[in-house]
């Protein structure tokens, strides 16, 4: 379940990426470990196909550790985006606070052009939140 209250929004060169935290409905601790689920949502509102190449982006915690992600694909594959078109994606990361901070950028390239450029993921929190007794009963 998307929590779209906390729905951040980029957009670059006709590039929108929205990105949020997911609820995840398993354990809040995992061996001592919060894990986090987050949702990003890349729009291709350009005039041209583009390929999503790769990603770099971190999580970075209150005391200091830091998770990175800089691998090519998104989960082995390329998406490729026609104008108009969005890929969503969702994952999971286990980390040992339960406060964070998500920021990077995603690797674009646009069609007929050699290099990729950064794109922005707009930065949100992992913060925890304890839902209140009276929602627990309702």
């Amino acid at each position: 379940m998307l929590d779209s209250e906390d729905l951040q929004v980029t957009n670059t060169d006709g590039i929108t990426v929205s990105a949020c935290r997911v609820l995840v409905d398993e354990c809040e601790t995992f061996e001592n470990h919060f894990m986090w689920g987050y949702y990003l949502c890349i729009e291709n509102n350009s005039d041209s196909k583009i390929s999503l190449v790769g990603k770099d982006w971190f999580i970075t915690d209150d005391m200091g550790n830091s998770f990175n992600d800089n691998t090519a694909g998104f989960k082995g594959e390329i998406p490729e985006l026609e104008p108009g078109e969005c890929f969503e994606f969702t994952s999971q990361a286990p980390l040992k606070s339960d406060n964070a901070v998500f920021y990077g950028s995603c690797k674009v390239v646009t069609e007929g052009q050699a290099n990729s450029k950064d794109i922005r993921i707009p930065t949100f929190s992992l913060a925890a939140h304890k839902p209140s007794l009276s929602r627990v009963l309702n």
